[in-house]
């Protein structure tokens, strides 16, 4: 097996392969004939990296229809078995992503893994506010903490409007992991003049499923769920990485960062695994020396 500071270039891209598809870590490290500790420390690396460049590229975005919705997740364990003196600290149990994706690119411009309360909602809408050039319509379901969020980070300078579905009672109540039926939905503006047409979240609900498909991290009942929220986070930062710069849209024929003017380029992952910087080698008998002085 390879450690990590023997991997080729070819070899990192290889193991990003794996994970960016859905395995997991255990499976990726067979795969690739790797050990198990050198795809955990491969990914905290890259997820480092990609967090860090995408939080620099993601600037000025000329965005102008933009849908939030967040997904759940649980780290280390379920929040019913979670011990008691981890109860309150984040990073145990129920964990929510953020997500934001541009209705005309595709491209998602931020995201934030937090709680599902309102300081939660105020981070992750100041946070898509920063990163926006223009005034732009919002379109969000009725989650109540985006309402003080939205108002906080735009004030009066937004389009906005939410989408709030309707869903009856099944006879028999309501299955394990299915939905009740739905009966309606009904949209509002809430500030501006939002495009009542163009009100959804259609769009960031197929991007949930997405991330459900492509991260073994999010794959209901098994084991593969994150055991930290570091190592949870770096897992979502490699993905949109992957999505936004790596992957082809089958709709834009492009990836959304090409067509965001981001890139002019589809990216490898060869060119994400170079994210990452090799330490430089340390010269022999430098230890040594240190000690004897």
């Amino acid at each position: 097996m390879f450690s990590m500071n023997k991997l080729s270039l070819k070899q990192r891209a290889q193991i990003l392969r794996l994970l960016v598809e859905g395995n997991s870590l255990r499976a990726t490290a067979r795969i690739a004939d790797v050990s198990r500790n050198t795809v955990d420390k491969l990914l905290r690396d890259v997820g480092s990296a990609c967090l860090d460049y995408q939080d620099k590229a993601f600037v000025n975005l000329p965005c102008k229809r933009i849908q939030c919705d967040e997904i759940w997740s649980f780290v280390y364990s379920k929040k019913k078995n979670v011990p008691e003196d981890k109860q309150d600290e984040f990073g145990y149990g129920d964990v929510w992503t953020w997500v934001a994706i541009c209705a005309h690119t595709k491209l998602v411009p931020c995201w934030h893994v937090d709680n599902r309360g309102l300081d939660a909602a105020k981070r992750f809408i100041s946070d898509l506010a920063d990163r926006l050039a223009n005034r732009v319509q919002l379109s969000t379901d009725g989650h109540k903490p985006y309402l003080e969020a939205v108002e906080e980070a735009f004030g009066a300078d937004i389009d906005y409007g939410r989408l709030i579905k309707y869903y009856g009672n099944e006879k028999g109540g309501e299955k394990r992991y299915s939905p009740s039926k739905f009966v309606s939905a009904s949209c509002s503006a809430v500030v501006g003049n939002p495009d009542k047409k163009h009100i959804s979240t259609s769009y960031v609900e197929r991007q949930n499923l997405t991330m459900r498909m492509n991260m073994r991290r999010f794959t209901r009942l098994t084991n593969g769920f994150s055991k930290k929220v570091e190592n949870h986070v770096h897992a979502i930062s490699l993905h949109y990485m992957y999505y936004n710069f790596g992957r082809i849209h089958k709709t834009l024929k492009v990836t959304p960062a090409m067509e965001a003017d981001i890139t002019d380029r589809l990216w490898s992952l060869e060119d994400i695994a170079a994210l990452v910087k090799d330490d430089p080698a340390k010269k022999r008998g430098s230890y040594k020396k240190r000690i004897s002085n």
